[in-house]
């Protein structure tokens, strides 16, 4: 890897310090990726390069509103490559992934089903009209059998909405064989890929997707920005996700005379967010000239540690939804037999400077699911876990303080 290509991939805030009770300064240890990954310097430089020249995207003639355009539709084309777009594909800019995928559930079909697994984030799981629900698989093949047998079931059109990797457990999800089966029965299907993309390549054709969604502020991006990205019959047909300037081609004088634009712009109506864009094609732009199999080695070099110094910890028990040796992103939950994992996660960040998630993670049935409760009352820590999370950036010594710290803090 050259210093220049080392340095965009640096983490803005890497050096951040805390205080803590005992007057101590540490440098502060995010593990908690997977809600909102640090920015990467690559995306901070572009924020910095475009703010003198931003402007109104497609709406002007001067300096300003020329450069913002043509960097606007370049950022776009560097997430057509990032993605693996394919001829005809679209890359519409969105707010993240929940706003992106509300999207396409706007642009189904009329009476169109969507198969869904009840393991999936709230993103992934209350958008879809027409639901059938599957149940949390216990393999794989599980996972894939209950498709094949849910598509015999249904007639019209059809869409499969999964995970790429879990935000949960941190699992790969079969989704390739997945999108097999789904098209072998005429089906389409739309991938989460916000915990994928930060952590391995992401192909629209390797995946077999039809869609695919993900958000900057987990790819080392500022928040704000996400992508929806696919085949463009379906979003073309649909009526424009907002209504507005952009959206419009032509408006006659009367309500209801309008002639909206194909291509993303029928769905990206009003002034767009320029930065969001730049920045995220830069992360997507400096993620696609580093060697990323060195970079999910070292991640799973730590994902190695981390779960075998926990391992031997009483009370400690790492929940999966497949099996422990299925192949995962660098996330683990944790479900703790004697302590309440918001307390213990406040523990962390105030007596250790570790910033690590509590709760369930806006996937509520599969962590209820994970920890033996079923019912749908009020959280309480028994259906909680404790997430740790990391990627680009993060130093050994994030890894051993957590383990330390949760050797001390669990500690009958």
């Amino acid at each position: 890897m050259t210093l220049a290509v080392q340095r965009d991939l640096d983490i803005v805030g890497g050096d951040l310090t805390t205080t803590l009770p005992s007057g101590d300064v540490v440098g502060f240890a995010h593990l908690d990726y997977a809600a909102s990954a640090p920015s990467i310097r690559a995306a901070a430089d572009a924020v910095t390069a475009i703010l003198p020249y931003a402007g109104s995207v497609h709406r002007g003639t001067g300096l300003r509103a020329q450069t913002s355009t043509l960097e606007y539709e370049r950022a776009r084309d560097v997430v057509a490559e990032f993605v693996g777009a394919r001829p005809g594909d679209e890359v519409i800019f969105t707010r993240n992934t929940t706003d992106a995928l509300n999207l396409l559930a706007r642009a189904l079909p009329d009476g169109t089903t969507t198969i869904v697994f009840e393991t999936e984030h709230h993103a992934n799981l209350l958008p879809w009209p027409n639901q059938l629900r599957l149940p949390v698989p216990a393999t794989p093949d599980d996972a894939v059998e209950a498709v094949r047998a849910a598509l015999r079931t249904v007639e019209g059109p059809v869409l499969v909405a999964v995970t790429a990797a879990s935000n949960v457990t941190g699992e790969i999800w079969p989704v390739r064989r997945i999108a097999d089966a789904a098209h072998a029965a005429g089906a389409r299907v739309a991938v989460d890929a916000a915990q994928l993309a930060p952590h391995a390549p992401i192909s629209l054709t390797d995946l077999g997707a039809d869609y695919l969604a993900f958000s900057g502020h987990k790819l080392y991006a500022p928040f704000g920005t996400g992508v929806l990205t696919g085949r463009a019959d379906w979003l073309d047909a649909a009526p424009p996700y907002l209504a507005g300037g952009g959206a419009s081609a032509s408006v006659g004088e009367t309500p209801g005379d309008v002639t909206w634009t194909t291509g993303p712009a029928r769905h990206e109506a009003g002034t767009p967010n320029l930065i969001g864009a730049v920045a995220l094609a830069a992360a997507c732009s400096a993620l696609l000239r580093t060697d990323r199999t060195a970079l999910h080695h070292r991640e799973q070099e730590l994902l190695t540690w981390l779960r075998s110094g926990l391992g031997p910890l009483p009370g400690l028990l790492e929940v999966n939804t497949f099996a422990p040796d299925h192949p995962r992103v660098g996330i683990i939950s944790l479900a703790l037999a004697a302590h309440d994992p918001a307390a213990i996660a406040s523990t962390l960040s105030t007596h250790h400077g570790i910033g690590v998630r509590a709760g369930q993670f806006c996937a509520h049935p599969l962590t209820r699911r994970l920890t033996g409760t079923t019912h749908t009352a009020a959280c309480g820590f028994s259906e909680s876990l404790l997430r740790i999370s990391f990627g680009l950036g993060t130093p050994d010594d994030h890894i051993t303080r957590l383990i330390t710290a949760l050797s001390t803090l669990t500690h009958p």
